[in-house]
């Protein structure tokens, strides 16, 4: 199987602390690329690897992510 070719792009993630210790971090583009780590360095590296995978595994998300994204702040 030929692997896909990840052009560099820049996602959104969400990077959270977390209360028992170390951080989450979910790129909001890509909802199932998901990753934690002991601290923020760790979390980063771990969720650009889990961005990767996940554009390996689906390849059809990277033509998905053309189309013109907002990111807004809702405050309730």
């Amino acid at each position: 199987m030929k692997k896909a070719k990840i052009r560099q792009g820049q996602f959104t993630v969400l990077l959270r602390e977390e209360e028992d210790g170390g951080y989450s971090a979910q790129c909001l583009e890509l909802p199932g690329a998901i990753s934690e780590g002991d601290n923020r360095s760790d979390a980063l590296r771990n969720i650009r690897e889990a961005i990767e995978g996940y554009l390996e595994a689906f390849p059809e998300e990277a033509k998905r992510l053309k189309f013109k994204k907002e990111v807004v702040k809702v405050t309730l």
